[in-house]
């Protein structure tokens, strides 16, 4: 997976976002392994938004804001999310276009 990037201290949140595009015949199946991936992810440490967007060009919009890096790092560390990530190639039609950043914009007090 393809990411650009920018600068993050371990107390900045950082959000990860992009789209993924489903073989032709498999957007029912991708959107199945994405939805499960929403509720599990909500509830780990440091997750502050985790949402999924279908678009009408038949793509998907993950969007993910987290505590830190460190919170995203153990995200992307668990099972759920290392079984899933193996299973998306066969479904997706080229590599998912993905970005991450840390965010500039102030995070709502208290929601942190």
């Amino acid at each position: 997976m393809t990411t650009t990037s920018t600068t993050s201290t371990s107390q900045t949140p950082v959000s990860l976002y992009g789209f993924l595009t489903p073989r032709p015949g498999h957007a029912d199946e991708l959107r199945r392994l994405l939805m499960d991936l929403v509720e599990p992810s909500r509830g780990h440490e440091g997750s502050l938004q985790y949402h999924l967007h279908e678009q009408e060009d038949g793509r998907f919009f993950l969007y993910e804001v987290w505590r830190s890096r460190e919170d995203l790092d153990r995200h992307n560390a668990t099972r759920l999310l290392r079984t899933t990530l193996s299973e998306l190639p066969e479904h997706l039609e080229g590599a998912p276009e993905s970005y991450f950043g840390a965010m500039r914009s102030p995070y709502p007090s208290g929601a942190a």
